[in-house]
């Protein structure tokens, strides 16, 4: 598997990740009818790197790396992971969050911040506690989720 800068010929393929996953509306916070034009607008904004985890040729997986806020608070990253659900279980996610956090140590954040973590998204917050990441914060019923209805959201923070 490789890991790399996003190229203009990555645009549909990362459309089509983040259309399937969005649509399920149950790990992000984005309308489910979210046009294509609005999510890489959001996915491509100017803060931000994207990067692309690419299997025999495919493009499987999609993460952006961004400052958590601007100015004074521009120290700290964010990032977003979106794996297609084919290609979900191979460890793709691991590989995508270990390059996004040497990344992240080489553009000189001093640490990561998740925002807005779905607490039923168990596979994720394992990812992250395995790679230290600490919840920091509970946002009681923060996000509805299609089948479980209101639920936790959780703020997960660690230091690089």
């Amino acid at each position: 598997m490789k890991i790399r800068a996003v190229t203009e010929a990555d645009h549909d393929a990362i459309w089509n990740i983040f259309h399937e996953i969005v649509a399920a509306g149950d790990t992000y916070a984005f309308d489910p009818k979210m046009s294509r034009e609005e999510a890489l607008a959001y996915w491509f904004r100017a803060d931000t790197r994207t990067y692309v985890a690419e299997k025999a040729g495919r493009v499987v997986g999609t993460y952006i790396l961004r400052p958590n806020q601007p100015g004074p608070g521009s120290h700290v990253a964010n990032a977003a992971f979106m794996v297609a659900s084919d290609a979900q279980g191979f460890g793709v996610g691991s590989k995508m969050a270990e390059h996004c956090l040497s990344e992240a140590r080489r553009m000189g954040f001093r640490a990561m911040q998740f925002n807005f973590v779905i607490s039923t998204n168990t596979l994720a917050i394992h990812l992250w506690e395995q790679l230290g990441f600490k919840i920091v914060g509970t946002l009681p019923g923060a996000f509805h989720h299609p089948e479980k209805g209101y639920v936790d959201v959780y703020v997960m923070y660690r230091s690089l």
